[in-house]
């Protein structure tokens, strides 16, 4: 039940754009105690199916500039296989540590993010008064 629960939550990030991925990760080591090198690739085949589903849907709503997602993509085959060569070469809890501090990051610049946005839109409903 777990699973099909983790599932959920993780596709719904996913379908969205909000790196399903990235939650799976978490909730995989949290909530079902799977091992983090485990979690990591276990995301790596559910990334194929949830990303081909958003990439049809997207891709119907003229989402995605094919030239740029062709030149990202090619780098990023090239990054995740220095990346994969890494993470299998890592001690586990060095590579939890890892991804603690990148989801830190992440969550860092979105606060940062979501503040100066709050900012921009307060400033503009002042100059409108």
């Amino acid at each position: 039940m777990i699973q099909l629960l983790i599932g959920v939550v993780s596709g719904v990030f996913s379908g969205v754009g909000m790196g399903g991925g990235t939650i799976l990760i978490f909730l995989l080591t949290t909530f079902a105690g799977i091992e983090q090198h485990i979690a990591q690739a276990t995301n790596l085949i559910y990334f194929i199916p949830t990303a081909i589903s958003a990439i049809i849907v997207n891709y119907k709503e003229k989402n995605i500039d094919t030239k740029l997602a062709i030149s990202v993509s090619i780098f990023g085959i090239i990054g995740a296989i220095i990346g994969a060569k890494f993470a299998v070469n890592t001690d586990v809890q060095k590579l939890r540590k890892l991804f603690g501090i990148f989801l830190a990051i992440i969550a860092i610049h979105e606060i940062y993010t979501l503040f100066k946005e709050y900012k921009q839109h307060k400033n503009r409903n002042n100059k409108i008064s």
